[in-house]
């Protein structure tokens, strides 16, 4: 063989080898970073995504998230075999026998661009993930080359370090479906309401799909192109026989029926408990560092927040808050009609109309947001008389209209607004948690942060200081006006409180009698006799926290306080005068599971076991009613639940309704639940007219009647059953005032 003729096919090789030679040695700089940064060890190990902290009830369901991304983790075996074959079958059909790299796709995707023809994709699964972990988005044709090989040496890599179920979850977890549905599992609950393991194979095969363009075969905009990209992936699937022709074209035939849950705020279980859990969980992160010594982010770091609400018991009660008071609202719309002022009383002059709305608006976001940007008063008092379009709340739904932001102030005065909590008195765990009637329009939460004045529902702190003190449920008290007089007292002038009605005037009534009608007169007597200091520590040790000043006027619960202090604070008579701080976390937990801190009540010792024994009986008489022998009739404010909505079981409460009819609540309490209802509107000048209508038992007992329904009609999957106060025998001999009457004048507290 000649020397030219060597040379001739030393350099005919040499022309054949050389793009392999510079594809080689491209790949080899690349791999060393001459051509940019490649993810170190430790970030392959930890790649970096923003990861969704999810708020869980106590049965598991995830009642919402915090997010800059809507993104949770999904294991491999949460994925559906249907959608993995979707993915392959679509995506890197031979991703099982390559190592990061398809060569046979590769050739094609070659030969097509030289040759014509299709070449079909080249990127396996492994690249398609380097490109979304760890790679930006090319400024030019030249950056994007470079990225190609970088994603080639990140996806050998990614090949070496994870098996091929790790490559695979962490792909369907951080690819974005859009509508903030980002990673497999938020995309199965936004799209179809359900998780990844529940998926069919026609929701699988849309969702894989979408891994072409997501925005393009978005279904909320393109449903008709992303179900033909769906049955492009059916077809994929039957092609390379995971499922068969037949059903293939079965499954075309379907529609895409979407269950769309966008992740939003305003929407799912528990929006009022999930945005102050959101407070309370920032102050959290700052007062909590990782290992890297570094605040926890409630936003990106995946946290797991564990909660004792149940989101069966969150359902029912925001169904009990929303179907009374949508017919209270009727009520309460037709009680004004016609009224030139409505809903605010006909002696309000048109300033005192104005003040209010003026006040609203200045308390308004967009007040604050037009104020942020330098508009003056003046400026932004004509923008609010401006008609705009905007959607309103209904009852019957939202409204489309065309409103000024001032005329839609006045309109949402007249809204009944309502707050309402329910907790296990034993454990403190808070159980279920309204904060409003609609979060959407409504985003002023009355159960931690709303405090209204509470009227009666504060006379049986009296009732348990008086017991505590030695006196009998079945003392009498003549029911006569008692007067607080201005210097012994330190008042502008003597104070004697009135009952509502003149029933009873002059009797002989027993203190369990005056409790159960809440007869002011009785409960001022009690007053009188330990003053309001003694009350107020009292109130204290069963969890009032508000600054409450020690007049007279107490005892009528003139002040006010939250549905969230009000049901700690009454879970001390069911739990044997131990006040037991209610629960809203129960525990928090890094991304990987970690306990990082768990939560227990603080519990206080606020009276004794037999003073809440006989308040817990007394409770039940506001239910039950109580006999009164001078008037020979048996009442209670709260009988209606057993005659309107025939209750049987054990059953205490107390009703409360404030002055003009501005506030309404029921306290309910059985064995294993204390709940407390607030309804009232906005402004305390806007009110019912009559008791009637305005009155506690109207305005509040019908949720608390509504909720229980629904809790024991749910009992077998609740634990939650009609049950019996345990009371010792002793206490109900010391409530039998006629079995007193006749043979136990003497019975002394020693005894009991």
């Amino acid at each position: 063989m000649s020397k030219s003729y060597r040379k001739k096919v030393f350099t005919l090789w040499l022309l054949l080898s050389s793009p392999i030679l510079f594809l080689s040695l491209v790949i080899y700089l690349t791999s060393q970073g001459f051509l940019g940064a490649l993810p170190t060890f430790d970030q392959l190990e930890n790649p970096k995504s923003n990861l969704a902290t999810e708020i869980i009830s106590e049965d598991g369901v995830v009642l919402g998230k915090y997010f800059y991304e809507n993104r949770s983790t999904a294991r491999y075996s949460e994925l559906p075999t249907n959608l993995v074959n979707a993915l392959i079958a679509t995506e890197d059909i031979r991703f099982y026998d390559h190592s990061g790299i398809d060569a046979i796709a590769l050739l094609r995707a070659v030969k097509g661009q030289f040759l014509g023809g299709s070449s079909g994709g080249a990127s396996t699964i492994s690249q398609q993930l380097a490109k979304m972990l760890f790679t930006d988005k090319p400024a030019s044709g030249v950056e994007r080359v470079m990225q190609k090989f970088k994603e080639w040496v990140i996806a050998v890599r990614l090949e070496k370090q994870y098996t091929k179920e790790e490559i695979l979850s962490m792909y369907f977890n951080k690819f974005d479906f859009v509508n903030n549905a980002v990673g497999i599992k938020s995309a199965s609950q936004v799209y179809f309401n359900t998780s990844p393991s529940q998926l069919s194979e026609q929701e699988s095969a849309m969702l894989v799909g979408m891994f072409k363009n997501p925005s393009l075969y978005n279904p909320n905009r393109r449903l008709e192109l992303t179900t033909s990209r769906r049955n492009i992936v059916l077809d994929q699937m039957s092609k390379y026989e995971f499922i068969t022709k037949e059903r293939s074209d079965s499954l075309k035939k379907l529609p895409i029926i979407l269950d769309f849950k966008k992740a939003d705020h305003n929407e799912g279980l528990a929006p009022y408990f999930r945005e102050h859990l959101r407070g309370e969980l920032k102050k959290w992160c700052k007062e909590n560092k990782k290992a890297d010594g570094t605040n926890y982010n409630l936003y990106t770091d995946g946290l797991k927040i564990y909660t004792g609400i149940n989101s069966r018991m969150q359902t029912h009660a925001e169904e009990a808050v929303k179907s009374h008071l949508a017919a209270l609202q009727e009520v309460f719309d037709e009680h004004w009609k016609g009224y030139t002022n409505a809903p605010f009383p006909k002696d309000f002059s048109k300033d005192q109309i104005n003040a209010i709305i003026d006040q609203a608006m200045r308390r308004s976001e967009r007040y604050r947001r037009l104020k942020s940007v330098g508009k003056s008063k003046k400026e932004i008092k004509k923008i609010f008389n401006i008609k705009v379009p905007m959607s309103v709340f209904s009852w019957q739904g939202e409204i489309d209209t065309t409103m000024s932001p001032r005329d839609s102030i006045k309109y949402y005065k007249f809204f009944i607004r309502s707050g309402m909590m329910s907790m296990d008195p034993t454990s403190g765990l808070v159980k279920a948690y309204v904060g409003g009637i609609n979060y959407k329009h409504f985003k002023y939460d009355h159960v931690k942060v709303g405090k209204r004045q509470v009227g009666s529902t504060f006379k049986p702190f009296l009732y348990a200081l008086a017991m505590q003190e030695g006196l009998f449920p079945c003392d009498e008290v003549p029911n006569v006006p008692v007067v607080f007089e201005k210097q012994q007292w330190g008042l502008s002038q003597d104070w004697v409180p009135k009952n509502s009605d003149s029933k009873y005037e002059g009797m002989l009534l027993s203190m369990k009698f005056g409790l159960a009608n809440s007869i002011n007169t009785i409960t001022a007597y009690i007053m009188k006799q330990f003053g309001p200091h003694a009350v107020l520590d009292l109130a204290r040790k069963m969890g009032i926290t508000n600054d409450l000043q020690p007049v007279p006027s107490i005892c009528l619960g003139t002040f006010d306080l939250s549905v969230y202090e009000m049901v700690g604070a009454y879970s001390t008579f069911v739990n044997k005068g131990l006040w037991t701080e209610p629960v809203l976390i129960t525990r928090i937990e890094d991304k990987n599971g970690v306990i990082i801190q768990e939560f227990q009540p603080k519990v206080n010792e606020a009276m004794s076991k037999q003073t809440a024994d006989i308040m817990v009986r007394m409770l039940q008489g506001v239910v039950d009613g109580v006999y009164n022998p001078a008037a020979d009739i048996t009442m209670g404010t709260g009988v209606r639940l057993r005659r309107k909505y025939k209750f049987e079981n054990n059953i205490g409460g107390k009703t409360g309704t404030t002055q003009n009819n501005s506030d309404g609540w029921f306290m309910g309490i059985t064995p294993q639940l204390v709940t407390g209802v607030w309804s009232g509107n906005e402004d305390r000048s806007a009110h019912f007219r009559t008791t009637y209508y305005g009155q506690g038992a109207n305005m509040a007992l019908p949720v608390w009647a509504e909720y229980m329904q629904k809790v024991y009609n749910d009992s077998l999957e609740l634990g939650i059953y009609p049950q019996e106060f345990v009371i010792p025998p002793a206490v109900d001999l010391l409530l039998d005032c006629q079995a007193n009457k006749l043979g136990n004048e003497n019975f002394t507290e020693e005894e009991f």
